[in-house]
């Protein structure tokens, strides 16, 4: 007699839980995960743009004025059965225009369990503005999670780890403070905070003055911390390079984006062969084409995709691949609110370590510690750091509580 296994029936026999065995090879064309969705449909798609005047202006080497307020744009997909996702990204480039006027009404009525199929056709009318498929995907993820009863990290094959180390994105320029006078002290907090990774804003002073300030940060927090250094793009290759030498002496990580980033990162395999200590950027790679065009050139030793800028968690994943092939290390760039914390978490998650070792060069969380309300305001449950590593989320979809009540307090534009 020949045995039919339904989902419910494998799960209750015990054979699921056996090593070995995986639920999703035993799944009929007919099976209740898929019969009980095949009626999602999103009926609709809104977008926030949120604003936020900061008590103290701050900003990188190029920030000139200083920022004196923070914005971000959140997304938020309904559907007919109630579930809704969350996505987020920057304001810029047209991503809420693209959203609204283009995308959305692409989406209506769509299922969202149809992913594939629904991130593909994302791409097609929006000439290439990464930055509204990211905030989309991660939402349209976020359902799916919901919708399986899974993280979405198991989405996409499961996790290498439960947590993921984190280093602290500090030290920004602050107005009427010298980073003298402030970059020692704040990292010092943070490593008594227990975070064991940090990196600084360089690029606004000299290199003479601005190398001691790094010096002053190593003696301080001592050789066990790991430190790292953004240029924002405020050097030319001479400068890059004098101060690529001060911070590998310091024993630096990665010395980052310290040239212009257009066109198309020029320069940078370049400096990277020079270099004595690895050369990070890509945080403003929009597509896996570009960011394979970046690696065949020899551009960096470690690869910064943001899953809110080049098109989301799937396309970040595939951009680590194509690095992997190349002996590239990637190290996603982070600099949001929670929910782009959960995707990045969920990301990291499912990224191997860049080789067949010890994992010594495991991938980790960007965690920006500037004022942010979007990290600590908008959820029931902000993240937190122990020991110096961030939990990836365990409950279906991203793992955030969205309180939509803060989000709309901070709104300045809903549609």
């Amino acid at each position: 007699m020949t045995m039919q296994w339904s989902r419910r029936g494998l799960l209750a026999s015990g054979i699921a839980s056996a090593p070995g065995i995986f639920p999703c090879s035993w799944l009929r064309a007919e099976d209740p995960v898929t019969s009980d969705h095949k009626r999602l449909k999103i009926t609709a798609v809104k977008t926030y743009v949120l604003s936020h005047e900061l008590k103290q202006p701050f900003g990188v080497s190029v920030s000139v004025p200083l920022d004196k307020t923070r914005t971000a744009m959140m997304v938020k997909i309904e559907t007919n059965e109630g579930l809704v996702g969350w996505g987020e990204t920057a304001p810029i480039t047209g991503a809420r225009g693209t959203i609204t006027d283009h995308l959305a009404p692409k989406l209506l009525g769509r299922n969202p369990m149809h992913y594939r199929s629904i991130v593909r056709g994302l791409w097609g009318p929006n000439f290439g503005n990464a930055l509204s498929v990211g905030a989309l995907e991660m939402a349209i993820n976020d359902i799916r999670g919901k919708a399986l009863g899974l993280p979405v990290c198991d989405l996409f094959g499961g996790r290498h780890r439960e947590k993921v180390p984190v280093y602290a994105s500090a030290m920004n320029y602050l107005k009427n403070q010298r980073p003298e006078d402030h970059y020692p002290q704040e990292a010092e907090v943070l490593v008594k905070q227990g975070v064991r990774a940090l990196k600084m804003r360089l690029g606004r002073y000299p290199v003479r003055r601005e190398s001691k300030i790094a010096a002053s940060v190593r003696e301080t927090v001592g050789r066990s911390i790991t430190l790292m250094a953004d240029g924002n793009a405020a050097y030319t290759m001479k400068t890059a390079l004098d101060m690529g030498d001060r911070l590998h002496e310091l024993d630096f990580a990665f010395w980052e984006e310290p040239l212009p980033q257009s066109p198309n990162y020029a320069g940078y395999e370049v400096l990277r062969d020079k270099l004595r200590l690895p050369l990070a950027g890509g945080e403003a790679v929009d597509t896996r084409a570009n960011a394979k065009r970046l690696l065949d050139r020899g551009a960096f030793d470690i690869i910064q995709p943001d899953v809110s800028l080049c098109g989301g968690i799937g396309e970040v994943l595939f951009i680590a691949e194509l690095a992997a092939l190349s002996g590239v290390r990637c190290i996603p760039h982070c600099w949001g609110g929670a929910i782009l914390i959960a995707a990045t978490l969920h990301l990291l998650a499912i990224l191997p370590d860049p080789h067949w070792g010890f994992e010594t060069d495991t991938p980790m969380l960007e965690w920006d510690r500037s004022e942010n309300p979007w990290r600590t305001d908008i959820v029931s449950q902000p993240f937190v750091v122990k020991e110096g590593s961030m939990a990836v989320p365990t409950v279906p979809g991203l793992g955030v509580e969205v309180d939509e009540k803060a989000i709309q307090r901070y709104a300045i534009r809903v549609s």
